[in-house]
């Protein structure tokens, strides 16, 4: 018999799992896709961001659900570093607070991982979807037919809904419906935004633009992001994404180094029969922002360089979202992150109903979530472990 499920192999899951494991539970982790770990390797293909390095004060109100703080203080920044290092992954802080590990990508880390779990019995089961449940069991297609598990406790940690083909499909949703518990419906996360560009704008596509702030309602954020042929992507506008999906007008300050007055000033220094690109340039701005204002401020350029309205057309869709808003409610859940309408099942990861912005914050919680619900797991197998 199973002692223990995890359903879903990303880092929510497998954390769960170490951590069953440690106290001695025998431990099944079941994931559909091929191999584990897929949406955790492709986020750290340009850099595997784990963390931010900031007081845990801080870093802690950059999440949308309260729930999240004890999880978060059990498991925060300065424990990221350790637990990495401790798999043999050295970490380094950039200049913007980011931490990564030295070799940047995920795969050395997730191999080391891989390894030290084999090692506490962790079994893992790949190609194993889990399509259900059948009476008090949980059913599975597998490479060898339809299979059907019913341990004592079980850990989901089975995503949410952007990324399908790396396997967060939600098509878990109704199945937890069905038996009773609320899940909030999905909103993308840390998306891009659709803008309908002209043609002269084309040879901008890939560029990115440095140095700006970026204006969303009453926030603003210093930041960079991509101009792309669909629109605008990238961490600067990943951290105002919320905003812009809840109604907020974007605005760019392209000069927030200087006032309006300076800006002022040096345009009076400058010949009148100058250009306006060679002005523009001049003041210090890229080819790109000169792009921008040219194509939303042709009329009156100078006078929007410190609040160019950006026309957008919406978020990209759902799927195409770094992470999500949404998921299975708290008051569906115990402080221990176990189901009210399925006790012995717990949820961790990005299911549950939170949201934060990139930069370390996304891939913390997960983890933090998944030792959460790994610990509290542990404590409902019989005999107890301990």
């Amino acid at each position: 018999m199973v002692e223990a499920l995890v359903i879903g192999a990303g880092p929510a899951g497998l954390m769960a799992a170490e951590e069953l494991a440690q106290v001695g539970v025998k431990v099944v982790v079941c994931d559909g896709k091929p191999s584990i770990g897929r949406k955790f390797l492709m986020a750290g293909k340009s850099g595997l961001n784990v963390t931010k390095d900031e007081p845990l004060a801080d870093f802690i109100t950059r999440y949308d659900a309260p729930q999240l703080r004890p999880m978060l203080e059990a498991f925060g920044p300065r424990e990221v570093h350790i637990w990495c290092r401790a798999l043999g992954q050295e970490v380094f802080t950039g200049s913007s607070g980011r931490v990564f590990p030295v070799a940047m990508k995920a795969s050395p880390l997730l191999r080391a991982w891989a390894g030290r779990l084999a090692e506490a019995g962790v079994e893992i089961r790949t190609r194993w979807r889990w399509t259900g449940f059948d009476g008090a069991g949980f059913r599975f297609d597998t490479p060898d037919g339809v299979q059907v598990l019913s341990p004592q406790v079980t850990v989901l940690a089975l995503g949410g809904a952007s990324w399908q083909r790396l396997g967060s499909d939600a098509a878990w949703v109704p199945w937890l419906q069905e038996k009773g518990a609320k899940v909030a419906p999905w909103k993308p996360a840390n998306m891009g935004f659709r803008i309908n560009w002209s043609e002269k704008m084309v040879p901008h596509f890939g560029q990115p633009v440095k140095g700006v702030t970026l204006i969303a309602g009453p926030r603003r954020e210093r930041g960079e992001f991509v101009i792309s042929e669909r629109g605008l992507e990238g961490g600067g506008i990943y951290a105002v994404s919320r905003d812009l999906r809840e109604g907020a007008a974007l605005a760019l300050d392209l000069l927030p180094d200087l006032t309006a007055a300076e800006i002022t000033t040096r345009l009076a220094r400058m010949k009148p029969s100058e250009s306006t690109v060679n002005r523009l340039r001049k003041l210090g701005l890229s080819k790109t922002s000169v792009a921008l204002v040219m194509e939303f401020a042709r009329t009156a350029p100078f006078d929007q360089l410190k609040h160019l309205n950006i026309p957008l057309q919406g978020p990209r869709p759902l799927d195409e979202a770094i992470s999500v808003a949404g998921g299975v409610e708290w008051s569906s859940l115990t402080p221990d992150l176990e189901l009210r309408a399925l006790p012995g099942t717990f949820v961790c990861g990005e299911m549950l109903d939170w949201e934060a912005p990139t930069g370390g914050y996304l891939l913390t919680a997960a983890w933090a979530t998944g030792r959460w619900a790994g610990r509290a797991a542990a404590q409902l197998v019989t005999p107890p472990r301990t």
